[in-house]
């Protein structure tokens, strides 16, 4: 098999698995009311209520946060400010990360408070029997106004029975809020109270949930990670539970993370939509009996940030089980990380992603090298029986079946295998897709530039001759926004066809000769880090096959098609 037939299988194989097909089935039963206890623990039992969405008439974000008394948080990675009234966490921006690759582009927001564009809160608490617990119109007291990396902040209220409630807050330089609740009984009779968490949004979203790419809730419970529940799960059911788990909750975005992590035993867990169409998930521990004079105390903690694999995986050695499972690796998870791994380190030696994937591409050429050398050898072997090839087409031109077998009988006293020019492209299909999968899922390659116009790797090439390189006032449709890396993509791509033996079909010589233009419409909506690759490889392609010319002493006139 020749070089332009296994670039063929490559693209189709590459498109079966970039691209895939997706499908979805409409359901219109009515959606059930969500019920407000259930049977646990040998008992019926409250559950936490969803937080109330903000009304529709929503004030500027400004104007909710100097509303009410807040403790500010100040780290190296988040900036923001807690509630003091409901003692919700409601209001955090990414330092380090920014909206758009403008110079002046604000922080990404992850949280906002209710009443608010975008509400998106998070909040610890108890549910109570006996006693009165603290809701949202609870306003508590700091012993400090501000929080940050070593210096935590406690929270305090009492309720008129004589309750105290506590909640001493932490956090770190990366994303990681600790939480420490504790409740001192002194109302003279015993209560009852159980520890619960939740996060709460008030709209979808914004990133879609795609077959390669899961946005929504997302859960590991006893050390499986559960990606069926989506949006449209909750859409449809309103409500979904589970009982007697451990581990992690929350919400994920294409980048950005909530996870609630309770510690203390099993829990109770749920995801759910409110009436008013937010989404919430939230988790209650084990009731417990407190004794008048007894304190109660349970830790619970809050990841909020951007998924950044350092700090999911320094968070899984601190005991959060498989954070990282956050990102949707996908499938072949086994062979993306090491890719990202390495496709990290390059980055850390050259300071640049675009110099890391063409190093990637340098080390996954050079291994791929022995096995090259075999498929040009047989390339080249199949070269010099061409003209015998062209003697049995003439002799058998009427007898196709007789052809065959004759042109297999000539491979087997040749000793060529006609199909082993396949391997370097199958072995490379992994990495192709496991580059595809980084681009898309990492935090770490957004926005990341490379040099010229190319400023950031993980979204398409902007610059396009339709609009004379923008000099029109004119964006081309998203069909024809072809980019200058999916033209190199093409151009590269037929000069490598160009040095590789023409098929002896005429026709399927047609296909091939328009193949490199098509694979320019095929990569225009990739991510300009995915074109960089292609165009590397294939010019290193070009490279190897004029070196392996000159060892094996072979010409440009020996690529030229043999008719029947």
């Amino acid at each position: 098999m020749n070089d332009s037939k296994n670039m063929i299988l490559a693209v189709v194989l590459s498109a079966l698995v970039l691209l895939g097909w997706t499908w979805a089935s409409n359901k219109y039963f009515p959606p059930a009311t969500p019920p407000s206890t259930k049977v646990e623990y040998g008992k019926q039992v409250a559950l936490p209520q969803p937080v109330p969405q903000p009304p529709k008439t929503l004030q500027t974000r400004a104007q909710v946060l100097s509303a009410s008394p807040r403790v500010q948080i100040r780290t190296s990675s988040l900036i923001g400010s807690i509630n003091l009234k409901g003692a919700q966490i409601d209001d955090l921006l990414l330092v380090r990360q920014k909206q758009t690759i403008g110079r002046a582009s604000m922080p990404v927001r992850l949280m906002s408070p209710l009443g608010a564009p975008g509400a998106y809160v998070a909040e610890f608490g108890w549910t109570a029997q006996g006693t009165a617990a603290p809701d949202l119109n609870t306003v508590w007291t700091a012993d400090s106004s501000d929080l940050t990396p070593g210096h935590p902040v406690t929270l305090s209220t009492q309720m008129p029975d004589g309750v105290r409630y506590q909640l001493k807050i932490a956090v770190d330089d990366g994303y990681l809020f600790t939480v420490r609740q504790s409740a001192l009984n002194a109302s003279g009779k015993p209560i009852v109270l159980r520890a619960v968490g939740l996060v709460s949004r008030a709209t979808k979203s914004t990133d879609p949930t795609t077959w390669t790419n899961h946005v929504g809730p997302i859960s590991v419970f006893n050390d499986a990670a559960n990606y069926k529940v989506d949006y449209k799960t909750l859409d449809e059911e309103n409500q979904r539970s589970f009982n007697n788990v451990n581990g992690w909750l929350g919400f994920t975005d294409k980048y950005w993370l909530t996870a609630l992590a309770p510690s203390g035993g099993a829990m109770s867990a749920d995801f759910r939509r409110s009436p008013s169409g937010g989404y919430q998930g939230d988790y209650a521990l084990a009731p417990q009996t407190v004794a008048p004079g007894q304190t109660v105390t349970t830790q619970a903690r809050l990841f909020a940030g951007a998924k950044e694999k350092a700090y999911l995986d320094r968070y899984e050695d601190a005991g959060i089980s498989k954070l990282s499972k956050s990102i949707d690796w996908g499938w072949f998870e086994f062979f993306m990380r090491p890719i990202f791994k390495l496709l990290l380190f390059l980055f850390h030696l050259t300071g640049n992603f675009g110099f890391a994937i063409i190093g990637l591409t340098l080390i996954v050429r050079t291994i791929l090298f022995p096995v090259a050398q075999k498929q040009f050898a047989s390339m080249a072997a199949m070269r010099k029986v061409q003209p015998k090839l062209k003697a049995i087409q003439a002799r058998f031109k009427d007898d196709k079946a007789r052809q065959q077998q004759e042109i297999l009988k000539l491979y087997q006293a040749e000793k060529i295998n006609p199909a082993a020019g396949c391997l370097p492209i199958v072995l490379q299909i992994p990495v192709f897709y496991a580059l595809y999968k980084v681009l898309l899922v990492s935090v770490e390659m957004r926005h990341q530039p490379f040099i010229l116009w190319i400023k950031d790797l993980s979204a398409p090439d902007p610059l396009t001759p339709l609009n004379l390189f923008g000099l029109l006032n004119f964006n081309p449709p998203t069909a024809l926004h072809i980019g200058i890396l999916p033209i190199l993509v093409g151009f590269t791509q037929w000069l490598s066809m160009k040095l590789n033996p023409q098929p002896m079909d005429p026709a399927q010589a047609q296909v091939f000769a328009i193949m490199p233009w098509v694979l320019i419409f095929v990569f225009a909506p990739f991510a300009a880090g995915l074109q960089l690759y292609w165009i590397t490889n294939n010019v290193l392609t070009l490279l190897q096959q004029w070196w392996l010319y000159r060892k094996f002493g072979l010409h440009l006139a020996d690529t030229h098609p043999v008719h029947s």
